[in-house]
């Protein structure tokens, strides 16, 4: 193979890019098998390209951070980048809310976790409409649990354009208070999540959702092997993780290449990755991994 350089970077993360490329290129699984793509499926055909984050906020990520316009004029503008870099997949532009947000305090009932009210929901769906954008709502369920709070959120993944996310960083199974350690989720929570959209799906006669799981450890997902394909559900697990090049590499060949599920994500900080000076991985970087990141994840 021939060896990719990243210019301007460090050895360690060439040598770090280097070895997830050789290991994405040797193992067989990739790209995994699956059924038939369903009519008007997003995956593989295009790619995903998504503002993270919550407005009542403006360090959860970019989508709280600046104005609705602004905002969605950045995102235009990474939209044209990734379509420069990759002209053979179309990007999909969407936003990627947090609706269940993990919290320091325990809430009346104890669960640690507030729920994003209806109007705000419906409020980050119109900014999503102005772009043709996709919505996805993500869930960080702290002590409740993935069964508990996803079917809340039906009356909205009734809709085509609306998707979801599950982030196992603050699933507390431990009990513990979340942000306290790293949490953790099952296949049987991704299952269960997967059965429900594909419910969806059947029951409205609606194009494949797409499920996207965050992952920047191995215990963050337990028994990735569980995970039970449905072709009315298009999984992608996401490195999540921040830092230097050399580290999202190096995660992104632990985490997400070495247990092969569907399609693969790969997430950007705009604060985060920057804060010991290298400049933000740009869409050609990203794209010399194997597997080639289908979902990109702007916070």
């Amino acid at each position: 193979m021939v060896v990719p350089t990243i210019k301007g970077r460090t050895k360690k993360d060439s040598l770090a890019l280097v070895a997830a490329v050789k290991a994405g290129l040797t193992n067989s699984a990739w790209p995994v098998k699956t059924a038939p793509q369903l009519p008007a499926a997003i995956l593989p055909t295009k790619r995903i390209v998504a503002y993270y984050g919550n407005p009542l906020s403006k360090r959860m990520g970019i989508l709280g951070e600046l104005p609705p316009d602004q905002m969605l004029a950045r995102l235009d503008k990474e939209v044209a980048a990734w379509t420069k870099a990759d002209p053979t997949h179309p990007v999909q532009p969407a936003l990627h809310l947090i609706a269940v947000v993990a919290q320091g305090s325990p809430g009346r009932d104890g669960k640690y976790r507030l729920r994003m009210t209806d109007s705000l929901i419906n409020m980050v769906y119109d900014w999503a409409q102005k772009k043709n954008a996709i919505l996805f709502l993500d869930v960080q369920v702290a002590l409740s649990t993935v069964q508990e709070e996803v079917p809340r959120l039906v009356p909205f993944l009734q809709k085509p354009n609306v998707m979801l996310g599950l982030d196992p960083e603050f699933s507390m199974k431990s009990g513990d208070k979340p942000g306290s350690k790293i949490g953790t989720m099952s296949s049987s929570d991704v299952n269960y999540a997967i059965n429900l959209l594909s419910g969806l799906v059947k029951q409205y006669n609606l194009p494949p959702k797409v499920l996207v799981v965050h992952r920047f450890t191995r215990k963050m997902l337990t028994d990735s092997k569980g995970i039970k394909l449905d072709p009315r559900v298009q999984v992608v697990i996401n490195m999540d993780g921040w830092g230097q090049p050399w580290l999202k590499y190096d995660s992104y060949r632990a985490y997400v290449e070495a247990e092969p599920v569907q399609f693969t994500g790969f997430k950007l900080f705009y604060n985060n990755d920057t804060k010991k000076g290298d400049p933000l991985l740009t869409p050609p970087e990203v794209l010399m991994l194997n597997p080639k990141p289908l979902y990109i994840q702007y916070q």
